[in-house]
């Protein structure tokens, strides 16, 4: 996994990537996943995207309320932009590995 860090000089084949996820937009703060912290990391390989998203799954204060709503819509948006469109496997994972979203080609 590479840490997701506004500055880092990225591989060609991450970028696209990266465009397309600075079109998600954070429903807690209006701005995109980027900019707004959610992107933790992320490894992009020929047919398998992983992304960790900057929150814990099992954690009481983040799956309640609009936490949980604002996550799984994040979540969705990931899935319905690269699932079969961009890569055969995509994983979705909290920032203790849980993963919480996840669609693999068979």
């Amino acid at each position: 996994m590479k840490m997701y860090m506004k500055d880092r000089k990225w591989p060609q084949e991450y970028q696209a990537v990266l465009k397309e996820l600075a079109e998600i937009v954070d429903p807690v703060t209006g701005g995109d996943i980027l900019d707004s912290g959610v992107v933790a990391g992320l490894e992009v390989n020929e047919d398998t995207l992983k992304i960790w998203l900057n929150f814990e799954s099992r954690a009481e204060y983040n799956m309640t309320g609009a936490s949980a709503i604002a996550y799984s819509r994040i979540i969705g948006n990931i899935m319905e932009r690269f699932a079969l469109v961009k890569f055969a496997n995509v994983y979705v994972y909290d920032l203790r590995n849980n993963i919480v979203g996840k669609f693999e080609k068979k």
